[in-house]
């Protein structure tokens, strides 16, 4: 009965569940320069959690590492393969629980 419960919530809502345990620095890395040349920027509407989004000021991806589900959905999808992407240091990142 929970389980259908929990499958009726958004996204947004599911997202709410998790915490985080933020790191001094970020474990993602991307290179501007080439990302610069990327047209479609599909790590923008790939992630699931929105870690990626576009400065309309400057063009450059800003990156929210602190939201990262550490999925790697952003690695597969980038077209240039221009994401330096790790886990988080020891302890920190995401932590999933129910509730």
């Amino acid at each position: 009965m929970n389980e259908n419960k929990d499958n009726k919530k958004s996204i947004q809502e599911k997202l709410e569940l998790l915490k985080y345990n933020c790191a001094n620095s970020s474990h993602l890395i991307v290179d501007q320069k080439k990302c610069a040349k990327c047209k479609e920027k599909p790590c923008t509407f790939i992630c699931p959690a929105g870690v990626y989004t576009k400065d309309e000021i400057t063009g450059e991806i800003v990156v929210q590492y602190e939201n990262c589900l550490e999925c790697g959905a952003c690695r597969i999808a980038c077209p240039k393969n221009i994401i330096d992407w790790s886990y988080p240091e020891s302890g920190c990142g995401v932590v999933f629980k129910h509730n």
